[in-house]
């Protein structure tokens, strides 16, 4: 029939639906859905904070501080999480970040509470997000578009700050019992005995060189006494490092003397094929001392010559 619609003509595609607005638009839209997260994130402050510190409290995190001191670090990171958010800029929250890890990490607080409370915090505005705007799906997934981001880069700011603090306080930790558990002793004028006690690695034998250098040149030391008869071990490197160190206090004006070997390091130095030509050692620390003495000019070496039984 002429009326019949001519089937061989192809169908209409449906096209699927798609975001073709303008990046600047679309850049328009995310600063603008942030900017009232914002705003909604900042009205509600008061539940949100009190929210959050329940929750750090419920999951037993920062114990080791009153409920007071937490809802007072609460509301801090809070307001700079929030400040964050609206600036794009962590500069803020990072030096915040630094200053709360000075405060808490001699305290006991460990990496993983400040993770935690960090990432609660995020659950929380997270949740408060899905309750608000639940009613307005695509409208909820452009603000979550927008606070992921942020919310996901405040977190890593917050952490690592965090764990860099703690790394820079426990090498100022080590350093400290480094320098208490390796004094360097006078024991008379100009002369100095540095007993050395446990694992002796690369970085402490470097650190005993200096720690050594420094009170030959404060002291104006002539002889100094090493005594590792505390040392269980010590490998090539060390081993060279003492050498050097030797050298080092002898170009300084010192004359260095080694005690406290026992036949397990001085097989393994034999073995080594340690060059301790320019070494002078003695057996034990009371020999080391009087051989010091000597060098020093405190003894003479006809003092421990048998003589008249008289003198």
């Amino acid at each position: 029939m002429d009326n019949e619609p001519d089937r061989s003509a192809p169908e209409a595609e449906v096209e699927e639906p798609t975001d073709d607005r303008p990046a600047d638009h679309q850049d328009d839209d995310a600063s603008s859905r942030l900017q009232e997260l914002v705003a909604y994130l900042r009205d509600n402050r008061t539940e949100l904070r009190e929210e959050w510190a329940r929750r750090i409290s419920e999951a037993e995190l920062l114990d080791v501080m009153s409920d007071e001191e937490i809802f007072s670090e609460a509301t801090a990171v809070y307001d700079n999480y929030v400040d964050a958010l609206e600036t794009g800029s962590i500069d803020a929250l990072q030096t915040y970040a630094r200053e709360l890890s000075e405060r808490i990490i001699p305290r006991g607080v460990e990496t993983h509470e400040v993770l935690g409370i960090v990432l609660l915090l995020r659950d929380v505005l997270a949740r408060s997000l899905f309750a608000r705007y639940q009613e307005d799906r695509e409208l909820l997934n452009r603000i979550l578009d927008a606070y992921e981001p942020a919310a996901n880069r405040i977190a890593v700011t917050v952490g690592v700050s965090f764990v860099e603090e703690r790394e820079r306080v426990i090498q100022d930790q080590q350093e400290s019992l480094r320098e208490l558990s390796t004094p360097v002793l006078q024991l008379r004028e100009r002369l100095l005995i540095l007993p050395i006690i446990g694992v002796l690695d690369s970085a402490r034998a470097r650190q005993l060189t200096e720690q050594l250098l420094g009170a030959i040149q404060d002291n104006r030391a002539r002889v100094v006494v090493i005594d590792i008869t505390g040392v269980a071990t010590i490998d090539r490197t060390v081993a060279n490092h003492l050498v050097q160190t030797v050298e080092a206090s002898r170009l300084m004006g010192a004359s260095t003397i080694l005690t406290g070997l026992s036949s397990e390091i001085a097989q393994t130095l034999v073995d080594l094929d340690v060059d301790l030509g320019t070494m002078r050692t003695v057996g034990d620390l009371q020999g080391g001392l009087e051989e010091a003495e000597r060098l020093a000019g405190y003894r003479d070496t006809e003092d421990d010559a048998p003589g008249d039984p008289e003198r």
